[in-house]
């Protein structure tokens, strides 16, 4: 019989809690609500801020995890998009693929955050989510939003440019936010966290 890996094996207590605190900290920033501009049906929202800071501090496949989880319990009922959003018809709204754009986003943003090993820069951390956070999000939430409203492509993409701005200084502020955390609590760095894990 194959022995379990250290990392197996230390999963479920610290880091479901972690796990569990970000996936609250998403929802809990779907609490000032939402804001359409320029007749546009998808929102813009602070989630994708925790999206950002899930992945960054997480790494790929914890903040990834952290999303799901997320996405799993809205789909469940629950209320925790902006706007008090909740239940399956979110799931074929034009918004469904940003949402679903988040796991993939956050799974990124952790990806490249773990390249830079056990110092990440604050220039890495931003390339980051703008990579992760902001444009795999647009990858999936686009196209989508084009075939549920029947905009042509090219115009949902232009609708889309209304986020830009407010993605890129949440980008720069889910950056700040990281390295402070790493500073003050080194095993936040995602590679410093799965080597401490690995050696039990």
């Amino acid at each position: 019989m194959m022995n379990e890996s250290p990392s197996r094996r230390r999963f479920p207590t610290g880091d479901l809690a972690r796990i569990s605190v970000f996936a609250a900290l998403i929802a809990v920033l779907g609490l000032p609500g939402a804001l359409n501009v320029f007749g546009n049906a998808v929102p813009i929202t602070l989630q994708t801020f925790g999206v950002m800071l899930a992945g960054a501090i997480l790494g790929s496949w914890r903040g990834a995890l952290a999303v799901a989880v997320l996405v799993l319990l809205v789909a469940a009922g629950l209320p925790l998009l902006a706007g008090g959003r909740g239940g399956l018809g979110v799931f074929t709204g034009p918004s469904v693929g940003f949402l679903l754009g988040w796991i993939p986003g956050a799974a990124l943003t952790g990806w490249i955050v773990e390249r830079g090993g056990k110092s990440p820069g604050i220039f890495r951390l931003l390339v980051a989510c703008l990579a992760g956070g902001v444009g795999v999000i647009y990858l999936f939430g686009i196209p989508v939003q084009a075939a549920v409203t029947g905009l042509p492509l090219g115009k949902a993409a232009l609708l889309s440019l209304a986020f830009v701005p407010g993605d890129v200084v949440k980008a720069i502020l889910a950056s700040v936010v990281t390295r402070g955390t790493q500073r003050a609590y080194p095993d936040a760095i995602p590679a410093v966290h799965r080597e401490r894990i690995k050696a039990g």
